[in-house]
């Protein structure tokens, strides 16, 4: 179903496109088309629409470009770009499945319901599915009902088609007050997955709600998601244990229903990969109704996806401060921007966002996780603190709190506390490999309780063996208790799942010095030094120590820093 978007949007099929002859009569079109098809390629849709619009000046008749224009806009989100080539191709007579569903898109907007009837008998639409959904929903917008409950019936017969036509009949019958209809496919479970989707429960708890069935609904809610709940979820959680009604808001008109289908078909989509193939339902979903906050998070998530870290920002930006889901927009732009590397800026947003939903522990978290990477640790002590406080009794969730303000106690050399905290963090997750990782690796530094930190990264590689960085621990405490030979192998196997890594290579370099294996040694230091950052050194490689064991070897450098020799460690005279 995607291949034709792919294809377009991607802009690998030139000589589909433009014909090597136009190429050479037209020296614009040639610069703006192959402009344009490096942006696609890329997914920088911004500068895709603007060379696609130039390449149409030189050439406004030709029909593959004009496709190729309204796919870039539409991904851009510019709808009235999209709909304006749309309408020229229609005129031209040619048929663009990207072309039909734009102006489906146009008739949705306007709720000309009867205008989207006659361009579907047309057989003018956006494929099965899509416009089976549509065709339902029209009728709907038109009035009759029982047409559009036809067309949900026929849909369902047709394989694979089911559970969106169930789905979506329940949230038509629903619309128009039939609340015991409605229930009745949910609970008979035809809807499929669907229903099992945040919306869909929500959407169920508000029909229940209508039916004066509120247990049932706080039932469902808890079932579907236990306390891990949002804003919007606890919100709704609670007016329906104080008894209220609730409204049915998830589908107000016909024209919302038609938003649905674009992002039912978008959720459907968005985990087959084909991210840029998805944000032109979830955009198309946006366009129908600019309040559909799920439909403008998928639309970010798919920008970021596909590397749009500045289109993600200004869409995360589109949800209101009143929304339940802003919490979840503003930790989205966050994201975005820190992928962006305006990390600063994404520290602001965090900041503010902790003065208005700071009794969400996921925003402390974030926040504390982003100064924590800048290594502002004090800082993202602070905020993993105030973490921590929004609990009110010990939850299993917790342990990744205190694992992070550990790491920061121990880089600021608070290392009571951070002990403290690594085993808060294992008391509510006793196996869990980071954290008896990070804690047996730092008391083979301090050369504290080594038997302890054996046993603790013999269990963290036994549940993570391919992780590089904890077979390199377990190597490094069998180096540190002496036991060389049986540290070569483990530190071998930590290179070759991390070959590039400086500290892995560094080690292994000492452990071969260890068991006098010494030209492989300097060879593994040789490694380590041509893949430390200079710019970003780590105190695990630092380069002068590695330059100094290649010029005098490792026995020297121990000495000169005070290190008991190899040969005490291993136990000989």
């Amino acid at each position: 179903m995607g291949d034709w978007a792919k294809t377009l949007l991607r802009g690998t099929a030139l000589a589909l496109v433009l014909g090597g002859p136009a190429l050479a009569q037209a020296p614009g079109l040639a610069g703006d088309y192959l402009a344009a098809r490096h942006a696609s390629m890329t997914g920088d849709f911004k500068a895709a629409a603007e060379h696609y619009g130039r390449a149409i000046i030189y050439d406004p008749e030709n029909a593959e470009l004009l496709e190729l224009g309204i796919l870039s806009n539409l991904a851009l989100g510019d709808m009235e770009r999209a709909i304006a080539l749309a309408e020229k191709l229609a005129e031209k007579g040619q048929r663009s499945q990207a072309g039909q569903m734009v102006r489906v898109a146009e008739l949705g907007a306007k709720e000309d319901y009867t205008g989207i009837l006659s361009q579907l008998s047309e057989d003018r639409g956006a494929g099965p599915l899509v416009d089976g959904l549509t065709k339902a929903w029209a009728e709907l917008g038109r009035g009759d009902m029982s047409a559009a409950i036809v067309q949900f019936d026929e849909m369902a017969q047709s394989d694979g088609l089911g559970p969106f036509a169930s789905y979506h009949k329940a949230l038509a019958l629903a619309s128009v007050g039939d609340f015991e209809g409605a229930e009745a496919l949910f609970a008979a479970q035809v809807a499929g997955g669907m229903q099992l989707t945040r919306r869909g429960v929500m959407a169920r708890a508000e029909i229940l709600s209508q039916l004066e069935r509120n247990e049932e609904a706080v039932a469902l809610i808890d079932d579907a998601f236990g306390a891990d709940t949002d804003p919007g979820l606890s919100q709704m959680r609670a007016d329906l244990a104080a008894g209220e009604r609730l409204s049915f808001t998830h589908i107000r008109s016909a024209r919302d229903g038609l938003a649905e289908v674009f992002y039912t078909l978008a959720g459907a989509l968005s985990n087959e990969g084909n991210d840029d193939f998805t944000l032109l339902y979830a955009r198309v979903a946006q366009y129908l109704r600019p309040d559909h906050t799920d439909a403008i998070l998928l639309t970010a998530e798919l920008l970021e996806q596909l590397g749009q870290h500045d289109l993600a920002v200004q869409t995360y930006k589109t949800v209101s401060r009143d929304d339940p889901s802003f919490h979840a927009a503003e930790l989205g732009r966050a994201g975005a921007l820190r992928a962006d590397e305006k990390t600063d800026a994404a520290i602001e947003v965090l900041e503010q966002l902790t003065r208005t939903h700071g009794d969400l522990p996921v925003v402390q978290s974030t926040l504390g996780d982003t100064l924590r990477q800048q290594d502002r640790f004090q800082d993202a002590i602070e905020a993993y603190t105030r973490a921590l406080d929004t609990f009110s009794e010990p939850a299993p969730s917790q342990w990744f709190l205190y694992y992070a303000r550990g790491i920061c106690h121990e880089r600021l050399g608070n290392w009571e506390e951070s002990e403290a905290d690594f085993r808060a963090a294992l008391e509510l997750n006793p196996d869990q490999p980071q954290v008896l990782n990070y804690l047996g690796y730092s008391l083979v530094e301090r050369q504290e309780q080594l038997d302890e930190a054996l046993e603790m990264i013999e269990r963290a590689a036994a549940a993570r063996p391919d992780s590089g960085y904890i077979v390199d621990s377990l190597g490094w405490v069998l180096y540190r208790l002496g036991r060389y030979d049986e540290a070569v192998g483990h530190m071998e196997r930590a290179a070759e799942l991390m070959p590039v890594d400086p500290v892995v290579n560094d080690h292994l370099g000492d452990v071969y010095w260890a068991v006098g294996r010494k030209l492989e040694a300097e060879f593994q230091w040789r490694r380590a030094l041509s893949f430390v950052d200079l710019e970003d050194v780590s105190e695990d490689a630092d380069p002068e120590r590695i330059r100094r064991k290649l010029e005098v070897g490792l026995d020297t450098v121990l000495k000169d820093e005070g290190a008991p020799p190899l040969a005490v460690a291993n136990g000989s005279n």
